[in-house]
């Protein structure tokens, strides 16, 4: 049986132009993980396909064009941010203008949370796939026409332009199950990605997640791909995993992307054993809740090679934690990270400014309490009220008076305040934020941290030195917004 050709493409969500001055790039560039995976379930039923990550490769519409030119697929997929939607659409017209009667696939998270609004209002979109993509996508390119309604994970447009969604899979899938990504599709994989800088010890690493859904109900969050399920791979399936990349890619770090890596405390102690059992040296980071840490597991995480533990601290104010999640206490936060520091494992902290009901009165606790704690490093995001968080539904309610929202999707990267709470102004939020970081880089303890970077990740030190011109660039831009 012959099936049809896809295209699977990441979009870069912005000019190629603007990619080199985005400091964001510079520090962080992962794989399309999820079409990744997609490709490898599609190889397993002899179903032709091809990434490009326009992310990873600014300069990629010549690369579409001339694809599609000479393979004439019968369809191409894109996987979306909210951000990236845009140019998903940008990319999809000149691919129905070069390959008429070519089929556009939407899926990812924005596609999950608004589904048939979408279809209605992009006619250059065919099909989207909602939640987990594997199975419905692989149904989608093997189902006639005629038998759409059977594919169930999926929105179509009918004749008469009504949008149909066919419910969502009520069986997902066993995850040990999955084939690998595909990495070898990933054009110069693993060189041409790159973790957080000063995040890893050696080169070349890699991401990967051995997990999907998450077991809480954070405001924050979106929930729309895998609803309320959890699911995570087994210590024998990832232990597998992390030998393959180190064989086939020479992988000497991994960066799990997992929400709640340790949320199964068996599986990380079974897992950690294998590595330390099979002498794979090879090291990992992880994300984790402060609830699922103890000291005899960051023990044995330690020796299995874990560098670094990234945690959700969110904001230093407790009174506002408690209304965007669950067991909001923050001394038992602290006492974690110092359990962590104990077992010789570097310890990221992770927050947001400007979540509904922040004040500055909070910002100031946030630093307070950050600059308390002996973080090795920190991220501050900029609050974004993503479609299908339950966050969004509150502040785009008409009765709401939570703050006022510019509903740019362009701009939701957690770059730029969208969302300014109520009783603060945009300007005041930015001097504060800007205020933040400065000042917690120009602490004593923070810049020994990062001198000692220079033996414990050289390479950091040399992409960061590479790339200084955009980063003063970024740092000069943002004081002008002062």
């Amino acid at each position: 049986m012959n099936f049809p050709k896809i295209l699977l493409v990441h979009p870069l969500g912005y000019s190629a132009a603007r990619a080199k001055t985005d400091v964001s790039r510079m520090a962080n560039i992962m794989p399309p993980l999820g079409l990744a995976s997609i490709a490898a379930f599609l190889d397993q039923s002899a179903i032709s396909n091809h990434i490009i990550d326009c992310y990873a490769h600014p300069d990629s519409d010549d690369l579409i064009l001339t694809y599609l030119k000479k393979e004439k697929p019968e369809f191409i997929g894109f996987s979306c941010t909210t951000s990236s939607f845009f140019d998903g659409i940008r990319i999809a017209a000149l691919a129905k203008e070069q390959v008429p009667g070519i089929k556009v696939v939407f899926g990812g998270v924005h596609v999950s949370a608004l589904r048939e609004r979408l279809i209605r209002q992009y006619l250059s979109i065919d099909y989207l796939v909602v939640g987990e993509g594997e199975q419905t996508l692989k149904e989608l390119l093997t189902t006639p026409t005629a038998d759409l309604k059977t594919v169930k994970g999926i929105v179509f447009r009918t004749e008469n332009n009504q949008a149909i969604f066919t419910g969502f899979r009520k069986k997902m899938l066993d995850l040990d199950t999955l084939p690998f990504p595909a990495y070898e599709k990933l054009s110069g994989y693993p060189h041409v990605y790159k973790l957080p800088i000063f995040n890893y010890p050696k080169v070349p690493n890699a991401s990967c997640i051995s997990s999907r859904g998450c077991p809480y109900s954070c405001s924050y969050c979106d929930r729309s791909v895998f609803q309320k399920s959890f699911r995570f791979n087994s210590a024998a399936y990832l232990y597998a995993h992390l030998k393959h990349l180190k064989e086939q890619f020479n992988i000497r770090h991994i960066n799990f992307y997992d929400d709640q890596f340790t949320f199964n405390r068996a599986r990380v102690i079974a897992f950690a054993k294998l590595i330390i059992e099979n002498d794979l040296k090879i090291t990992f980071n992880c994300a984790a809740r402060a609830e699922h840490l103890d000291f005899e597991l960051l023990q044995l995480m330690k020796k299995a090679g874990c560098w670094m533990i990234s945690l959700g601290i969110e904001t230093g104010d407790e009174d506002l934690l408690a209304q965007h999640r669950q067991n909001p206490d923050l001394e038992m936060m602290r006492d974690k990270i110092l359990l962590i520091k104990k077992a010789g494992i570097r310890v990221k902290g992770l927050l947001m400014m400007g979540l509904p009901g922040e004040t500055e009165a909070s910002i100031q606790k946030s630093r307070k309490y950050v600059y308390s704690l002996p973080l090795d490093d920190f991220n501050l995001a900029k609050f974004t009220p993503f479609p299908g968080s339950p966050i969004h539904k509150e502040i785009t309610a008409k009765e709401s008076d939570l703050g006022e929202f510019d509903e740019n999707w362009e701009k939701m990267d957690c770059m730029q305040f969208l969302f300014i709470p109520k009783g603060i102004t945009k300007e005041r939020m930015e001097v504060l934020f800007i205020d933040f970081y400065k000042s917690h880089f120009q602490r004593i303890p923070v810049l020994a941290g990062y001198v000692a970077m220079l033996w414990k990740s050289p390479d950091s030190w040399k992409r960061f030195l590479k790339d200084l011109t955009g980063f003063l660039r970024f740092a000069k831009s943002n004081k002008r917004m002062q």
